[in-house]
């Protein structure tokens, strides 16, 4: 019998961002992307642009049905408003204890390393920081005045709770509404549906988003930045494969080496698209079908963690707080350093799950411990490709909260969890039409 051997889906979308990696080098370390160059005009800022942004645009295009529909699946596949309280305060009990000790690793790091001392840079750019927004308003803003304008804002919060408010009225109307919900199953498995369909291009726009950050950024900002992107890189790094596997073994008692196998083709994606948001369908999907994670679970916690959920965020601005107190030789002192995990922890919350969302966070910190908010703009320069890399540790701290919820609520499949092939994409199955359907569709 002749075999023939398939090249999964993720393993795809690595090869693209590998070889989008060394093209992009390739063309900004050759000098061809220079301003006004064809290069510059027709490939990095055409194609590549246009390419990775359309991808961009139909993951973002998901992500509101995705999780209203899922969500109300999931209240009513829970069942029960006390389990789903449980369920909410586990989540949010657990990211809000992994982004306080992300942070709080990333400033012993940074001040243990003393990144910044005697540098005596100076601010080359201004970043100009928005003031954050009393915590009273965050709070009100979680209820929606109008639910269709959060949808149509992209408003998670808002539109969490709206989810949540329906699936739970949907419950206790209870017979009457069977077919309201069995809509909403049909409505979700359909959704997943078109995860499926977009992730199918996801090699050709990895590669292309991969492509044009390489081009544009290079290794020269990397150079001038080395000791702060060092640490950082490490910091994000430590948390990811030791504090989160740590939490992950611990709460749950599940191997860490079959989550981070599993976990990578989602880690590709948020690191492609440096949006916890746009990578919430990739991560839904992982966390079921390749986790085993159920459904009522995960349509709750993933949406939620993407919204809530900062630890690399976190991160950063412990690194940066220090680099930048050093540079100006601020001594920020043990009182600033505890301002800044609590500033990190809160501004957290509310805050959208979008690329770039990590320098307004850092301009609120800066504001509360008194550093110049024109010290952002020394890290403008690698702070595209450093959000890539702190969404991927953001998501994978979704998918472990996630896990570790569905273990402890008994709605984990762990023969799924234990199968390296569950869940898995091949070529020929991602674009798959149901021949019954078909079928019927000809015959009338």
């Amino acid at each position: 019998m002749e075999q023939t051997h398939k090249i999964s889906l993720t393993m795809k979308v690595v090869i693209g961002m590998m070889l989008g990696i060394a093209v992009g080098l390739a063309i900004n370390l050759t000098g061809l992307n220079a301003d006004g160059s064809f290069i510059n005009r027709y490939i990095v800022d055409g194609a590549f642009h246009v390419v990775g942004k359309m991808f961009v645009n139909a993951l973002k295009m998901l992500v509101v049905p995705l999780v209203f529909f899922s969500l109300i699946c999931g209240v009513c596949g829970i069942g029960n408003i006390k389990t789903l309280g449980r369920v909410g305060s586990k989540s949010f009990g657990l990211y809000m204890l992994t982004t306080a000790i992300a942070i709080a690793i990333a400033i012993t790091l940074a001040a243990s390393v003393g990144i910044g001392e005697g540098m005596n840079l100076q601010a080359t750019s201004q970043f100009l920081g928005k003031a954050a927004p009393p915590i009273s308003d965050v709070f009100i803003g979680i209820i929606p005045t109008n639910p269709i304008k959060a949808m149509a804002n992209g408003d998670m919060l808002p539109l969490i709770f709206y989810s949540i408010i329906a699936g739970v009225s949907m419950l206790m109307v209870g017979k009457k509404a069977s077919g309201l919900i069995e809509t909403a199953e049909v409505a979700n498995e359909v959704m997943m549906k078109m995860v499926t369909i977009v992730m199918s291009v996801a090699p050709y726009a990895v590669f292309a988003l991969i492509a044009k950050a390489m081009a544009q950024l290079g290794l020269d900002l990397l150079g001038q930045l080395a000791g702060y992107v060092l640490v950082l890189v490490s910091a994000l790094m430590l948390h990811l494969f030791v504090t989160l596997m740590i939490v992950l073994k611990v709460f749950s008692g599940l191997s860490p080496t079959i989550f981070l196998k599993k976990i990578r083709n989602a880690q590709v994606f948020a690191f492609s698209t440096a949006s916890s948001n746009a990578t919430i369908p990739v991560t839904l999907r992982t966390v079921t079908e390749r986790m085993g994670v159920n459904n009522s679970i995960a349509s709750f916690t993933v949406p939620f963690g993407a919204t809530i959920n900062m630890d690399g965020t976190a991160i950063m601005q412990g690194v940066a707080t220090v680099f930048i107190a050093n540079i100006y030789g601020v001594d920020l002192g043990i009182t600033g350093y505890l301002t800044v995990i609590l500033m990190s922890v809160l501004a957290s919350i509310g805050t959208a799950g979008v690329p770039g969302v990590g320098l307004i966070m850092l301009s609120m910190v800066f504001a509360q411990v008194g550093l110049p908010i024109e010290g952002i703009g020394l890290i403008l320069g690698v702070d595209r490709l450093m959000d890539m890399i702190r969404t991927a540790v953001n998501v994978s701290g979704d998918a472990v909260v996630s896990t570790i919820v569905a273990k402890s609520e008994g709605k984990l499949d762990l023969t799924t969890y234990a199968d390296p092939t569950a869940g898995a994409i091949s070529a020929d199955e991602s674009l798959h039409i149901d021949e019954t359907i078909k079928k019927t569709h000809e015959k009338t």
